[in-house]
């Protein structure tokens, strides 16, 4: 007889998940595999497992819990995958209840158990599952269905050619169900289903399938079926693509509802490259043109992010004669959200077109779309413009482009702003130091004042860059005294700023640039009559001081000005003074201990 303390853990977990608080069924849902470690494989065989089979919570944060719980990993607490099919059961109830996301999740966990299982224990114990489920009076059981077939299809035991012919069957009936939901999840389930079968058994079986769901009624289906129609094109070859699938792909594109066409646009590409040359250029071109022509602004959306990866697939020809003109209206369209799309893809087209082309087409959109009145256009153009600049060259993008770039700059949107900093450093570097110095250092300057501190804090980084970029020597010469004037600037902001910018550049700079220049203007500020600038002082010398260290002049610098600065902040008035300058002064002990 075993011992009372032998039944711990199982009495613990049915005493919470009794429990009137779901937090805590939850929390005990979320140990079963801590305790079924504790009972051992056999204990939770033959208690644990049944235990949770006959106890479904009512509650859909408990029942998710439980269905992800009861994956592959906790088959080992079972003793491995022999005894991997004995979840099968649980999972099956949690595969019928009404709340979707759980009947999703247990589904997703049956297909994970799948692959531990050999032939035998699929035909066993998987397959009656599948058919109890497919065969379900409720819908929610033949919705989860759908999902399991394509993880045992090439698994089957025994007379493997009739049951897979079961199967397809099976398969089928879900696809004629009475029920939308149940064709909606046969339709979203067809294409992982049709790369398991043959292509001869695709062309027989799945292709009717495919067109039925296809024509369905219901919008809701038929918009899943286009990703099917990738599936069976992808299987299929070319000339059967055009035998059996163009109606339907005229139709897709045809579709009465916007949400098919926008289905079919958002997956272009991808239908494209399955489809074939020959398709592509005696159809999709037009269909494609179509599309970016819709009536509905989702749709034109959809397909302006299909836009370089489309014209990849034609010649250059086409893609002047049909596909620019397009993006011209859509550069204009009165949606700001088709802009904002056209605006992240429209410089993927320039290593299509060539460095003429792109200056000859392209540049004037880019230029446009820089004007436009919706910052994400703006911020779109301006983050892609590396693409642009590999074709045509920094010189002429920057003749015709720097002065929209400088006029962002001080764009009255400040994410505009923030967005051009971030791209300076990269423009910066193909520029050149004489051009930059010329035409940008001074715009780098302004931002240290803005009134937004994010752009301030951007603009701090930005030096940060462009002294890895340029060197410490340019920094010294160019960034830096500039930025130490504003250290006695009457504006505490301005002082602020300049400890964040001297904190975020010291680690590109050298001992001898921190020694010579920022030393003298940082330790005065030790001073201030501001206390968030002297706790700002007491972190920038922590910063420093690392840098510092790193050479022998460096750490006399550190030992006879550093320090006694520290010192001083350490007995402040203000809290958070003492606090930083304390953690500076152990951070340089630390250092030399360390040393």
């Amino acid at each position: 007889m075993e011992s009372d303390e032998s039944l711990y853990p199982i009495a613990i977990l049915i005493d919470e998940l009794k429990s009137d608080d779901v937090t805590l069924r939850l929390n005990a849902i979320h140990r079963i595999s801590t305790i079924a470690l504790a009972l051992g494989p056999q204990r939770a065989r033959d208690e644990l497992v049944p235990f949770l089979q006959d106890s479904l919570d009512d509650e859909d944060e408990v029942l998710l819990a439980l269905a992800e719980e009861l994956g592959p990993s906790f088959a080992e607490h079972l003793g491995g995958p022999p005894y991997a099919h004995l979840l099968l059961g649980p999972l099956e109830n949690l595969a019928a209840v009404e709340e979707t996301v759980v009947r999703e999740k247990a589904s997703e966990s049956i297909t994970k158990l799948a692959a531990l299982l050999t032939p035998a224990q699929i035909d066993e114990h998987y397959l009656p599952l599948l058919r109890r489920l497919s065969g379900g009076d409720w819908f929610t059981s033949r919705t989860s269905a759908t999902s399991l077939f394509a993880a045992v299809y090439p698994k089957v035991g025994g007379d493997v050619a009739s049951t897979q012919e079961d199967l397809r069957k099976m398969f089928a009936a879900l696809c004629n169900d009475d029920t939308p939901m149940v064709r909606r999840a046969a339709a979203r389930d067809l294409g992982p289903f049709a790369k398991c079968l043959s292509k001869e058994q695709v062309v027989t079986d799945i292709i009717p399938l495919y067109r039925k769901l296809s024509s369905d009624d219901q919008d809701s289906v038929r918009l899943l079926t286009v990703q099917d129609l990738i599936a069976i094109a992808e299987i299929v070859s070319h000339e059967e693509t055009k035998s059996y699938l163009l109606p339907s792909i005229r139709a897709a594109v045809g579709d009465k509802s916007w949400r098919v066409r926008y289905m079919v646009a958002d997956h272009f590409v991808k239908l494209a490259t399955a489809v074939g040359q020959d398709v592509v250029r005696d159809e999709l071109v037009q269909a494609f043109v179509a599309l970016l022509k819709d009536n509905e602004a989702e749709v034109r959306t959809a397909g302006s992010g299909q836009v370089p990866g489309f014209a990849k697939l034609v010649d250059t020809d086409i893609i002047l004669a049909r596909l620019l003109p397009c993006v011209r209206e859509l550069s204009t369209d009165q949606s700001q959200h088709v802009r904002a799309a056209l605006a992240t893809q429209i410089s993927g087209l320039a290593p299509l077109l060539g460095k003429d082309a792109t200056i000859e087409h392209l540049l004037p959109l880019f230029l446009s779309l820089l004007k436009d009145d919706f910052p994400d256009v703006r911020l779109n153009i301006i983050s892609k413009l590396e693409q642009v600049n590999e074709v045509i060259g920094i010189e002429l993008l920057s003749q015709s482009l720097l002065p929209a770039i400088v006029e962002l700059a001080e764009d009255k949107q400040w994410r505009v702003r923030q967005a051009i900093i971030e791209y300076i450093p990269l423009l910066a570097n193909q520029l050149g130091v004489s051009f930059f110095d010329e035409q940008l250092a001074n715009l780098c300057m302004s931002w240290l004042g803005d009134t937004v501190f994010s752009i301030r804090e951007a603009a701090t980084v930005n030096l940060k860059k462009l002294t890895d970029v340029f060197g410490v020597e340019w920094a010294r010469q160019t960034i830096i005294p500039k930025v130490l004037q504003m250290g006695v600037h009457p504006n505490y902001l301005y002082r602020m700023t300049t400890i964040f910018a001297i904190t975020t550049m010291a680690p590109s700079l050298n001992a001898e640039a921190i020694n010579d220049t920022i030393l003298d203007a940082v330790v005065p500020m030790v001073e201030d009559p501001i206390p968030n600038i002297r706790f700002n002082v007491a972190k920038a010398f922590e910063v420093l001081a690392s840098v510092l260290s790193q050479t022998d002049g460096g750490r006399s610098a550190v030992s006879s000005r550093i320090v006694p600065g520290l010192e001083k902040l350490k007995e402040d008035s203000d809290a958070d003074v003492r606090f930083f300058a304390q953690k500076g002064l152990q951070a340089i002990e630390n250092s030399k201990t360390a040393a």
